[in-house]
């Protein structure tokens, strides 16, 4: 499972025109589900994501996490994050779990985040515009 964590002050995602998630200040969350990757993954990382502190404190360091500032999630299932382009130019896919495996372990993601902080999501399966501000800009990868 990987995870591209972003600290935004706003961001948003839209499908068909229509915004489907929103959040301002908190964590845009683009997250890889892998073929071998389990709850156990997922329950890991939901853990260590809203106990990530990479918000600042009052001395301008990070220190605090996404729950500390009430701020909120916006989850965005990307399988693109498993693009394997060692060989040649055009990536291969071949370590993303299925659709329907990923969509459970993606569902199950959420709910284990939106029990310790607000969440928001993206539309599995769409094409979708994803809009942020980049707080920082402040971008860290998670992957277990």
């Amino acid at each position: 499972m990987r995870l591209v964590v972003q600290r935004v002050s706003s961001a948003s995602v839209t499908v068909n025109k229509e915004v489907v998630g929103k959040i301002d200040k908190g964590l845009l969350v683009l997250i890889g589900i892998g073929e071998k990757d389990t709850k156990n993954e997922a329950d890991y990382l939901a853990n260590k994501l809203v106990n990530l502190r990479i918000f600042e404190d009052e001395n301008n360091k990070m220190n605090l996490s996404v729950q500390d500032v009430n701020g909120k999630l916006l989850i965005v299932s990307q399988f693109t994050l498993y693009g394997d382009c060692s060989h040649g130019n055009r990536p291969v896919f071949i370590e993303a779990a299925k659709p329907e495996k990923a969509n459970d372990l993606y569902e199950y993601f959420c709910e284990k985040c939106n029990e310790k902080v607000q969440v928001e999501k993206g539309k599995f399966r769409c094409h979708m515009d994803v809009k942020l501000i980049n707080d920082g800009p402040v971008t860290i990868i998670l992957e277990k």
